[in-house]
């Protein structure tokens, strides 16, 4: 029984950075076969989400908030599979509802946050990342996603800030650090966020992303070599990037960058 209780509690976390929701005895009433149902349905919804079957995922833990609708993190794990579909309305009313069943927690305004995002809504997103850093003041996602919402509005030097302070406090985040490095090229600091970026590839060299704006810094750079060559390791990674689109509206890379691999592409 104390291995099923303990196995169940995944389903008070929110994937990725999850904390605790609640105790397990808020539900005195659960019985051996919900709290192992539970467990299977969880595992069956994360395994699903872990082979991009985020439709599935969806399904299992609506499947799960059916019988657990007090469950926080199964509700926020719903809007996960949701953005994932890039269903952001419906995700954020999950969101809310988790926010409602466990407003002290962070992982729902985080994740509400990203939707938020997704529908350009970037003040609100900010003032859910600003009240996840009163929650906690050492958040490094906090952070950094609160670094992309001010870059959405175009405040560079301020996303600059906030990726700073994000790897500062995990410095093994890379993804802020790549953030980090493409704030700095669109404030035109140039051989910093190169520099910055050669780093990142050094300790992380299949980080596409990277090899991806390295590739349009050469190359406007007038180093067309090394262009190509990290070009060739960007798609061999992830052939995203060759649609200049999803670079400027989903990754969203700062403007500078995206025209000079726009620059790039075009002469493919």
């Amino acid at each position: 029984m104390m291995k099923l209780i303990s196995i169940f509690l995944s389903l008070f976390l929110v994937l990725g950075w999850g904390t605790p929701v609640m105790a397990l005895s808020a539900t005195p009433s659960l019985t051996q076969e919900q709290l192992q149902q539970g467990d299977e349905l969880a595992n069956k919804a994360f395994a699903a989400t872990n082979q991009g079957d985020f439709s599935t995922a969806e399904r299992y833990w609506t499947e799960i908030i059916e019988q657990f609708p007090s469950n926080a993190g199964a509700w926020s794990n719903r809007g996960n599979s949701r953005v994932s579909q890039n269903k952001l309305p419906a995700a954020l009313t999950d969101y809310n509802k988790a926010v409602e069943l466990a407003p002290n927690v962070t992982d729902p305004y985080l994740n509400r946050g990203t939707a938020l995002e997704g529908l350009g809504k970037w003040d609100d997103a900010i003032a859910d990342y600003n009240h996840v850093l009163e929650l906690d003041p050492n958040d490094a996602m906090a952070y950094n996603n609160r670094g992309n919402a001010k870059a959405g509005l175009g405040k560079w030097d301020d996303a600059i800030v906030d990726y700073k302070k994000s790897f500062e406090i995990a410095p093994n985040f890379a993804f802020a650090r790549a953030n980090y490095a493409v704030a700095l090229y669109e404030t035109n600091q140039i051989d910093q966020a190169i520099r910055e970026m050669r780093n990142i590839v050094r300790k992380y060299p299949n980080f596409a992303d990277v090899r991806a704006a390295l590739t349009a810094a050469y190359w406007v750079g007038g180093k067309k070599g090394e262009a190509e060559s990290n070009w060739v390791a960007a798609i061999g990674l992830d052939n995203r990037y060759k649609d200049i689109n999803w670079v400027a509206n989903i990754r969203r890379w700062p403007p500078s960058l995206v025209t000079a691999l726009d620059k790039f592409l075009k002469l493919q």
